[in-house]
């Protein structure tokens, strides 16, 4: 059974006549990265914020472990942003210190499981310390995937997540969201324009007007076994 599951799904901005998406069915899985392609435009960054459950207001069916996703919401979910969003006067720990807090896993400190987070993707105590203004652009986008952990969340969404990064920089990203599937079963759902970033997914989807479907042209509901 998929993690995440999308049923006939439509979606348009302030009631247009135009949906963004149309019919969308598909199928996420627990331990797979995912990426989605398609043209500027096409709904992709929509459909992401929909499976992030940032958006509700849609038709059709969205279920998280067969449940409504209106139940689940932002809260099940790790989002990673192009931007990194990250508090840049703060250091790398504090800012992956204050979602432990807000996730409320701070029982045995959140500033341990903050530096055990970002030694998971790679940065050491040093770097941990350092101001987020004083890292570069890969060891922010480092930071932002450890502040997606905070939740230990089953599914995780990256919006162009290695859009900022040089090519040595966008394999270390990919490499973590490898081991993040491979080694502790989440699922990754990846929004990209790279072309090399699809190479390390296990499933490959085309967002074009407004339908989801596989890179070879299956439909993506068949290739990720989602509920019917």
């Amino acid at each position: 059974m998929a993690l995440l599951s999308m049923n006939n799904v439509s979606f348009s901005y302030g009631g247009g006549a135009k949906d963004v998406l149309r019919g969308v069915s598909a199928g996420f899985e627990g331990g797979k990265i995912y990426t989605i392609s398609g043209e500027s435009g096409s709904g992709k960054t929509t459909l992401l914020s929909l499976l992030a459950g940032l958006a509700t207001s849609y038709s059709g069916e969205i279920r998280y472990r067969g449940i409504d996703s209106n139940r689940y919401r932002s809260h099940e979910v790790g989002v990673i942003f192009q931007s990194y969003n990250l508090l840049l006067a703060d250091t790398a720990a504090e800012n992956v210190e204050l979602s432990v807090q807000l996730s409320g896993r701070a029982g045995r400190g959140a500033k341990a499981i903050a530096y055990e987070l970002l030694g998971k993707v790679g940065l050491d105590r040093e770097k941990a310390d350092r101001k987020v203004l004083k890292l570069s652009g890969g060891e922010q986008q480092r930071v932002a995937i450890a502040r997606s952990l905070a939740l230990d969340p089953n599914l995780i969404v990256a919006d162009e997540p290695t859009g900022n990064l040089d090519e040595k920089n966008e394999t270390g990203i990919m490499e973590i969201f490898q081991k993040l599937a491979r080694e502790e079963g989440k699922c990754v759902v990846i929004v990209t324009h790279s072309k090399t970033v699809p190479e390390y997914a296990d499933i490959k989807l085309q967002l074009k007007n407004g339908q989801l479907a596989a890179a070879d042209g299956a439909a993506a509901m068949q290739s990720n076994g989602a509920r019917r």
